[in-house]
């Protein structure tokens, strides 16, 4: 963003209201011509001409035909630098609140090219990894607890393979069809993304019939 600058006859303006706030210049003193103003702050005689046109429009000098420009007020002259500061500070807030814009705009894109490139591991470690397994541990209030792998028909009810049960420090790998899934247990499977949901569905307790 480029940054904005004030105009030089401004730049002047406020350089002599601060001279008049710091008593260099005081009120009722006669300041030079115009054309030695504008040598004292190195700039043009036309600069220096708007510079006192900005201040005598706020009544903080007043030209005087032929003997160069008074000085009216210190006040004035130090409203004119608390404004000028006033408006600094909110260009300098509106600057700093678009980078924060900006930089959380950029922490989003990158986010979402972090959570895409995830996306895209995990689909090839999938690919190149099929059997890698899955696990899951039932809710103790499921109703599935305390059956056999056969009579609760897992694969054909999810799809899902099951490989192992760990069962306090015991783990079964390649469990039988009379081997019980008790609570505690966790239950190690092979399957697709869909197989998880479904185990997770499937090993969900029932929610209670609600009396009509």
């Amino acid at each position: 963003m480029p940054k904005i600058k004030d105009p030089k006859y401004h730049q002047i303006a406020l350089e002599i209201a601060e001279h008049i706030v710091n008593k260099q210049f005081t009120v009722g003193e006669k300041l030079h011509a115009r054309s030695t103003l504008a040598a004292t702050f190195g700039v043009s005689a036309e600069t220096a001409r708007k510079a006192i046109s900005v201040l005598a429009d706020l009544d903080i000098v007043q030209p005087v035909h032929g003997s160069g420009v008074e000085v009216l007020s210190r006040d004035r002259a130090k409203d004119f630098l608390d404004q000028a500061q006033e408006s600094r500070d909110l260009q300098a807030t509106h600057k700093k609140i678009k980078d924060l814009i900006a930089q959380q705009k950029e922490d989003l894109t990158n986010l979402d090219q972090t959570f895409s490139m995830l996306v895209q591991q995990t689909q090839r470690v999938r690919q190149n990894n099929p059997m890698s397994p899955y696990e899951l541990i039932p809710q103790n209030n499921s109703d599935k607890l305390n059956q056999s792998i056969g009579s609760l028909n897992i694969w054909q009810n999810t799809g899902a393979t099951v490989i192992a049960i760990l069962h306090g420090e015991d783990l079964i790998l390649s469990p039988g069809p009379y081997a019980n899934i008790t609570a505690g247990d966790t239950v190690y499977f092979v399957g697709s993304d869909k197989s998880v949901q479904a185990m997770e569905q499937f090993f969900s307790p029932e929610e209670p019939t609600k009396n009509a």
